[in-house]
Order: structure tokens, then sequence, then C-alpha cells
């Protein structure tokens, strides 16, 4: 078994690529072939492989590529992480907007900007490539409508606030809990993230208003206001998603989440929004959509690697471990 690769990260979070290995996911839409991966103990068997330690570890990121819903979209693509499959990336989609173009999946004005449309498990998104001199310059993740779900909400000693980005999130102040978001503080916050997402199980809040699939709080994100001076909103934030997974990058589904809350609050400017890493992405709203917004998002991605991995049908831990 042989799995080829091609990974990137976006500020600073891994996003891996699987280019060649993985057997054909049935389906007549991306949000179809997200629920038949999961029952697929062939396509279970990659994503596995490429997560779990020693290939990846707790916090790896990653895709399989697979056909469009319509001749409209470049790319479908189902995400995955350590414990399934998510149903929106915002980091991984600036990441496939400069694979598509780096890659000749999608030809690009080489001073200009091209957009990739990308089918995703939460709609039809688009990551617009600006080029100069025919270097990629930067990434706008152009998001599915994103809308405040509750307000004011407890859940495990806290009020968080639900907001859905692509993925539903509870977004709570890290001073609520004593807290600030730092790496000191990172194990406490992956605690406080896992209680408040048990808290919310099953809770109207985490219900999607229109398809159940799309249900569930994904992540909480911990964030702290810092100051952005008149024109903009600043914050540092750490997401905390699926079983304690840690976003590395200010997390662009969620930032599309934390722009839906913000906007309801009086923003309108951009939201500089920063990692626990120090990197960042910038957010404005595009345009207004029923209740919600379309979120712009700004970044970019970074090639780091291609891989082939395999696996010897003789070593006894097989498709690997974690360690939380």
């Amino acid at each position: 078994m042989t799995v080829t690769t091609v990974d990137y990260h976006t500020a600073g979070e891994p996003f891996r690529i699987v280019t060649g290995g993985v057997p054909a996911i049935p389906g007549a839409t991306v949000l179809e072939r997200r629920a038949n991966a999961a029952r697929a103990e062939d396509a279970e068997q990659v994503r596995r492989l490429l997560c779990h330690e020693p290939r990846g570890h707790a916090d790896m990121y990653g895709c399989f590529l697979v056909p469009p819903d319509d001749p409209g979209a470049h790319l479908g693509v189902l995400f995955w992480h350590k414990d399934g499959y998510s149903t929106a990336c915002g980091h991984g989609t600036i990441a496939l907007g400069v694979h598509a173009v780096r890659e000749g999946l999608v030809t690009a004005d080489p001073d200009g900007e091209t957009d990739v449309v990308v089918d995703v498990p939460s709609g039809r998104v688009t990551a617009r490539v600006r080029c100069a001199g025919g270097r990629i310059t930067a990434v706008t993740f152009v998001n599915v409508p994103s809308y405040v779900i509750a307000r004011d909400v407890p859940a495990a000693g806290v009020t968080v606030d639900v907001a859905y980005g692509g993925a539903i999130y509870a977004c709570v102040p890290a001073k609520a809990l004593g807290l600030a978001v730092e790496p000191a503080r990172l194990s406490e916050l992956i605690a406080h993230g896992r209680r408040i997402k048990a808290a919310l199980a099953g809770h109207p809040a985490s219900r999607h208003p229109a398809d159940d699939r799309l249900s569930g709080v994904y992540g909480v994100i911990f964030y702290d206001e810092l100051d952005g001076g008149p024109e903009h909103a600043r914050q540092r934030n750490v997401t905390v998603f699926a079983d304690g997974e840690v976003d590395r990058s200010p997390c662009g589904s969620g930032t599309a989440a934390r722009l839906a809350l913000l906007h309801e609050e009086g923003l309108r400017g951009t939201l500089v929004h920063e990692s626990i890493v120090g990197t960042e992405f910038r957010a404005r709203v595009a345009s207004l959509a029923g209740d919600g917004v379309v979120p712009e998002i700004e970044g970019m991605a970074y090639r780091i690697g291609r891989h082939a991995f395999e696996l010897d049908p003789d070593d006894p831990i097989g498709t690997g471990f974690t360690l939380r």
C-alpha cells in the first residue's frame, strides 16, 4: 500500500492533500461522499495511515480530492482529521487554491486574481488566488453564508455564543475561564474545549437549521480581545476542534463564525484574527445573505513537501496510533 501526498501549511496549520492511493468514494454529492467515506474501511485505512503516528500526529489535517457536485466547480474535497471528517475547512480551502494553481489544475492569471471553485460538504466555496509576476501572493477564501445560531448558551460553567461558518462553533472569551490564548495555557484550553463541546452535545443550539448532516458543535473558539484601532477589530484565538485537536492557524471557518457574531454586534470593518502561534487571517463581510453574512478571509499557504507513504504488511502497528 502506497499513498502519495502534497503537504502544505496555512498560517502554521498542516494540510495534507492526497494525490494517489485512495479508493474512489461513492456518492452523488460531496456531502454524500463524506458520509460514505466514514463507512468505507479502505478510505478509513488511508485516513488513519496519514493522521496517526508515526506518519502523522494528533493534530494532523488533510483531504481527499473527489469529483465536484457539478461542472460549476473545479474540485470536490473531503476534509479529514484524526477523528473523522469535517464539514468545512477554511485553511484547507486556501491551501487548495495554492495547490490548484501551482500544480496546473486551474490556469491562473499571472498578474491578477483567479477563482478556484471548490465543493465542500457545507456547500460551494471559492479560493481567490492573487498572483503578481507569476507568483502567488495571497488567497482569499470566500465562504458559504455564515450566521449566529444562539447567544449566551450555558455550557460547562460558562456561557458561549454559537455560530455557523460552514461548521458550528461555540465561542467564549478565554478570560471567562481565567485564561489567555497563549501556548503556556494550551493544555487547560484543550481540557475546557472538550468539556464545553461535551456539554453542548444534543443541545438545540448544536443543530443546523436546514440540514442535520451539518449538525453538531465541531469546535470551541477561545479568544482574547486585542487593540485593533479605530477601523477594525483584532482578536487572538485558538480553536479546539474534534476530540481535543488544536488549530495552529486562526481557523478559517471559525473566523467566518466569529465574523458573523461580530457583524451582529456592529462591526463593519475588518477582523484581524491572530492564531495562538502569531499568524494572521484578515476577514471582512463581502455581502449579506438572509440572516447572515458572506465572509471573505485572506491568508496564504505554502508547500512544504511531497511524500510517498507506505504500509508494510508486516508492520505490527499497522496504520499507527495516537497518544491524545
